[in-house]
């Protein structure tokens, strides 16, 4: 017979940003064990409050099935003698299964006739294997941090207060955490400050809901609060903007939501918007408005957890509340702008970046320099990248950014317009920071990309150039992040940027770094590494990316032309077979003393049918290819080249290469090389054979 399972467990208001990933890994681990124990189970739910971690398991088995034990023991001929009276061996595999000698038997197992002993091993009450999967789940949640309460040597994320645990309308008996468990759980903190005792774990989502003041599934009061939240945003004939993760947050903080509009005067908005926004999202966590061409409004949309008698006074709370932080961030936009941004320079050399690569200043001169080169080689104003290069950092030694953080290049755009700067120059102020994680957005212009891809150089040679290569589980400077963004921009952005020459003209900005011998080959092979992760999420096969490697190039923008068009090819019917056959040729060809010695291909050595055809259509396909290859339409090359694969096969199936004759060897040798150096015009594809 199949029973509902109820597990909870109540306690004080768990970390917000966290609850989701804890209510997500309890619910993974005790299904994945029930599953493991082999019960079965229809349906899993998972509840997550900010005092409660809860899950509700439809139709779970109230025992695990019996097993079937079969134990083989000795064969035959050594259980018996030739008698028929049974040996040690015999006697001590009956002791082993606890029957007598008399009631053994013999079987054959497919082998051998053996002797056998079967059984049944009668299946486990779920009650008594629910507290230990309950209890190891909680062991393993993903806690980076436990603490103690009380004189209590348990520990957990939070203090925990209640436990509950029911199979059907039936008690499990627990004791986790110090906590036995009951079938009493607790209602909204002010709206029913009380227990509430559960009948089944049928009725707790409904109990909680209509007697306890609370909604207990975390998706439904997320989605409570995002069509409260629009809504609210429509009254006022605007749009709220909902951000995914101060969503979930502000879902994590309550447990019955109401959505309630404030205000503020309307001179705030004088303020930069990125200001304002900071200060609702990050430390009120309130939502913003936009009016219909994109502005911010004057109003914010907060989630209470309460549903007060008289909103009006919560709302009031809210504005007093929000009044001084829009007012702080107006005090500091204020006092910033009387300070032209070109003076805070001088001041980035209190700060430093880096103890062997000195203060923010000395990499700012090192950026603008290098920015400015770049800007040169991509068709950009070099001197706007110089200048937005020097005011780049200029701007973390403001009011603003000490005060909010996140402020920081947005601060700086806006008071490097305040100052005169062209437009060019304080968006590039701006993008430098871009892309600031995966997927992000990357800089708008070419300034802006030529800052960003110098100040990210800058730091991934320094760091390598003082030895402080990061490892799999350490990388403060967050190079892997820098890499990436910068292959992202020369790619994404279609920039013919050679990397070997940027960065050997970073490590030329840099004053006798410690580990400077081979400094830029380790560097470059490091961040083309980065391109593996790339493709993998694009599932581009490893090999591929290997095939185009194997050429040693350093271009971004070329690099992942070739592995495209390389990838394209490999779904070809012909690849594998043209791969397999430069694999070959490349064997062949690997074996000689001296491959450059081979001359060119000389037609009257052309006696078999198969290797005339096969120089004459390699001879035809190079003409074809040439000029695709000056082009870089690799992928159109590579199509092309397809149509080698009936004459290559015809070749090996009919031409010996290694005659006698060493000038006929050496021509076939000839009509090889100049196959294969077809194909590595793109990329080695011997490499796209599978090993063995």
């Amino acid at each position: 017979m199949a029973k509902d399972f109820l597990v909870e467990l109540g306690t004080e208001e768990l970390p917000p940003t966290a609850l989701l990933k804890l209510s997500n890994s309890f619910t993974e681990q005790v299904k994945n064990s029930i599953s493991a124990a082999g019960l079965n189970f229809s349906q899993v739910e998972s509840f997550a409050t900010p005092r409660r971690l809860a899950i509700v398991i439809s139709d779970l088995d109230e025992e695990t099935p019996a097993k079937d034990i079969v134990n083989w023991g000795p064969p035959k001929k050594i259980a018996f003698d030739d008698a028929g009276k049974p040996s040690k061996a015999a006697e001590a595999f009956a002791k082993k299964n606890s029957i007598n000698v008399d009631q053994l038997v013999i079987e054959n197992d497919g082998k051998a006739e053996k002797l056998v002993f079967r059984s049944t091993e009668p299946g486990q009450y779920s009650k008594a294997l629910l507290p230990e999967i309950v209890s190891n789940a909680l062991d393993k949640l993903p806690i980076p941090k436990r603490m103690r309460w009380g004189a209590s040597r348990n520990e957990f994320v939070r203090p925990v207060h209640w436990l509950v645990m029911m199979l059907g309308s039936d008690i499990v008996e627990a004791n986790i955490l110090g906590l036995s468990a009951n079938n009493i759980t607790r209602g909204h903190r002010f709206h029913c400050d009380t227990t509430l005792e559960i009948a089944n774990p049928a009725v707790y989502q409904s109990l909680l809901k209509d007697s306890g003041h609370i909604i207990a599934s975390f998706e439904e009061r997320r989605d409570m609060i995002r069509q409260q939240v629009q809504s609210e945003g429509e009254k006022l004939g605007g749009t709220a903007i909902i951000d995914g993760d101060l969503l979930n947050e502000v879902t994590a903080l309550v447990e019955w939501p109401v959505a309630l509009t404030g205000s503020f005067e309307q001179r705030f908005l004088e303020v930069p918007a990125e200001a304002l926004i900071s200060s609702m999202k990050e430390h009120q966590k309130y939502f913003h408005m936009e009016d219909g061409n994109g502005n911010l409004m004057p109003n914010f949309i907060t989630i209470s957890n309460i549903q007060s008698q008289d909103p009006t006074q919560v709302i009031s709370g809210n504005e007093r509340v929000i009044r001084p932080r829009l007012s702080d961030a107006a005090f500091f936009y204020e006092t910033d702008k009387k300070t032209p941004l070109i003076n805070r320079v001088e001041k980035l050399q209190s700060i430093v970046f880096q103890e062997k690569l000195g203060t923010l200043y000395d990499k700012t001169i090192r950026v603008m320099t290098l920015a400015a080169n770049i800007a040169s080689s991509i068709g950009s104003d070099s001197e706007a990248a110089r200048r937005a290069a020097e005011l780049s950092k200029a701007d973390l030694v403001s009011d603003m950014v000490l005060e909010f953080d996140k402020m920081q290049g947005i601060a700086g755009r806006y008071y490097a317009l305040a100052n005169g700067e062209s437009a060019d120059v304080a968006d590039a102020v701006r993008d430098h920071y871009f892309p600031k994680f995966a997927g992000d957005k990357l800089p708008e212009t070419l300034t802006g990309c030529a800052v960003a891809l110098a100040d990210r150089l800058d730091t991934i040679v320094g760091i390598f150039g003082i030895g402080q290569v990061p490892t799999g589980s350490k990388d403060p400077f967050a190079l892997r992040r820098a890499s990436l963004g910068v292959l992202r921009i020369i790619v994404e952005k279609g920039l013919n940027l050679d990397l070997r020459e940027l960065l050997i003209q970073a490590q030329q900005q840099h004053q006798a770094l410690p580990v400077a011998d081979g400094l830029v080959d380790t560097v470059l092979n490091y961040m083309l590494e980065r391109f593996k992760a790339w493709y993998e999420e694009d599932n581009i096969a490893p090999e591929v990316f290997m095939a185009v490697s194997a050429k040693q190039l350093s271009q971004p923008l070329d690099i992942n032309i070739r592995v495209n068009a390389v990838n394209s090819f490999s779904q070809l019917t012909e690849a594998q077979a043209l791969a397999a056959a430069n694999k070959r040729v490349s064997n062949i060809l690997s074996k000689l003393e001296d491959e450059s010695a081979i001359g060119e291909v000389n037609g009257n050595l052309l006696s078999e049918e198969a290797e005339k055809v096969l120089a004459d259509k390699v001879q035809s396909k190079a003409n074809e290819v040439a000029p695709l290859f000056v082009d870089k339409q690799y992928q159109q090359a590579l199509a092309a080249l397809a149509d080698l694969q009936q004459p290559v096969d015809d070749f090996f199936d009919h031409v010996m290469v290694m005659v006698d004759d060493d000038a006929i060897k050496n021509n076939r040798l000839a009509l090889l090389k100049q196959l294969r150096s077809l194909f590595l015009e793109v990329a080695d594809i011997s490499l796209l054979v599978p090993a063995k």
